[in-house]
């Protein structure tokens, strides 16, 4: 077992205080591109860090989390120059209804949104999805951004595939845990063929970002939200299966989602309907919860998302996602530097409280993800914004982060061309990685 944090301690003495959460073999294809990029891969419009600044950073050495230092600094500066109504769409990952593709474009354009998650409830077949991701790309252009838009998708594999019928099905992420356990070599291998190949197919269908892997250690029968969705039950072999899969989607040019900080699988209800609570003392969740984000994190992981949960021993009667206790933990003790990006806002679990998105981004959100009104919850981040009821700074901080990412991964999939046989190879691997489970 980790040892106790010692900030971990202090929020511990803090709540007693208050209150008494078929076979793809390696190939050289398979390895990841060099994160290092020139500076003309910036935004445009984006001013150099200032001269002489002490101690000047490598602008092409990569971050902890993808984005070189250059990248971000650009970002910083071109986010600098964004109105409020700008600031607020791109801390925003909307929703829409419908399968009309020129929906999701208009918002974007028009609310200056960072992007939009598709669910299947937008699919009809083949030919709309790939009209929707161009038309989505497209409106970002139009809105005068030379770097894409976020375009996500639930695609887990097993159940929560929302491009089913349209991408190959993989099977349930509890596979990959099995996978090692039989085998620790050959089924880090087939989990990290089976991500890569399933991000190279949703790029190839348009998508810049998927909201994968689930890192949640599942207690089993008494979890029932996550249980197959889970790597595993054991916090090691979930730790190795989400570390394989990071390492598939980043050379692949995707960005994946760690989720559900700091861990859903001890959650008995479902915070869909309901925000669960969750007893857990801080050993339990520092032993049994954090190792699967700490190996995503020391292999790069580029985004983290955050549960709707009740956490009793770090933030109690706050949902994780509005909890800045949380944020502390996930970037001060786990040393994450990249995307915060909250579960959906239309959950049941959070879906009551009054500006659940503007109590999110005070926390230490970088996205608001599917709001259940976007036009709305756009309105009261820029109206926050222009009050001072929300720093000018903190929105800058997370909509840099934002930027500086889509640019990693506009840059990352020029480097690694979608293969005409993706389809192919992405079936392979989804059989690969079932054999090697079973």
């Amino acid at each position: 077992m980790l040892p106790i944090r010692p900030r971990l301690a202090a929020i511990a003495t803090g709540v007693l205080l208050v209150s008494g959460c078929a076979g793809l073999s390696p190939t050289s294809d398979d390895a990841a591109p060099a994160t290092s990029a020139p500076s003309s891969s910036a935004p445009s419009g984006a001013a150099s860090p200032e001269a002489g600044a002490a101690e000047a950073e490598d602008p092409d050495a990569p971050t902890s989390w993808g984005p070189t230092v250059g990248e971000l600094d650009a970002a910083r500066e071109l986010v600098s120059t964004w109105t409020p109504e700008q600031l607020a769409g791109g801390v925003i990952v909307g929703r829409f209804h419908g399968t009309d593709p020129a929906e999701p474009a208009r918002m974007v354009r028009d609310l200056h949104l960072a992007g939009v998650s598709v669910t299947g409830a937008n699919v009809a077949d083949l030919d709309q999805v790939r009209a929707m991701t161009a038309g989505i790309a497209k409106a970002a252009a139009d809105d005068g951004r030379d770097f894409p838009p976020v375009i996500g998708v639930d695609q887990e594999g097993g159940y929560v595939s929302h491009l089913r019928g349209i991408a190959t099905e993989f099977p349930h992420f509890a596979s990959a845990g099995q996978a090692i356990a039989a085998d620790p070599k050959e089924g880090r291998r087939a989990t990290r063929v089976a991500a890569l190949t399933t991000a190279l197919e949703l790029r190839g269908l348009g998508f810049t970002w998927v909201f994968a892997p689930v890192a949640d250690v599942t207690i089993g029968a008494a979890d029932p939200t996550i249980g197959a969705r889970s790597p595993s039950t054991d916090p090691e072999l979930a730790a190795d299966a989400v570390a394989a899969a990071i390492k598939g989607y980043d050379a692949a040019g995707i960005v994946s989602t760690v989720k559900h900080f700091p861990g859903h699988g001890t959650a008995t209800s479902d915070s869909h309907d309901t925000l669960p609570v969750v007893d857990s003392p801080l050993g339990e969740i520092e032993s049994h919860d954090l190792p699967p984000f700490e190996a995503a994190i020391d292999k790069a992981a580029p985004a983290v998302m955050l549960s709707h949960l009740d956490l009793t021993a770090i933030a109690p009667g706050v949902p994780a996602s509005m909890a800045p206790e949380v944020y502390d933990l996930l970037r001060d003790d786990l040393g994450f530097e990249g995307v915060a990006i909250t579960d959906s806002l239309g959950m049941g679990a959070v879906g009551g409280r009054p500006t659940p998105a503007l109590q999110a981004l005070e926390a230490g959100a970088d996205l608001l993800l599917m709001p259940v009104e976007t036009a709305t919850t756009h309105q009261i981040v820029t109206d926050a914004i222009n009050a001072g009821d929300v720093s000018r700074e903190r929105v800058e901080e997370a909509a840099a982060r934002v930027v500086a990412l889509q640019v990693w991964q506009a840059r990352v999939a020029a480097q690694r061309p979608v293969p005409a046989d993706v389809v192919e190879r992405a079936r392979a691997a989804s059989a690969d990685l079932l054999s090697a489970a079973y």
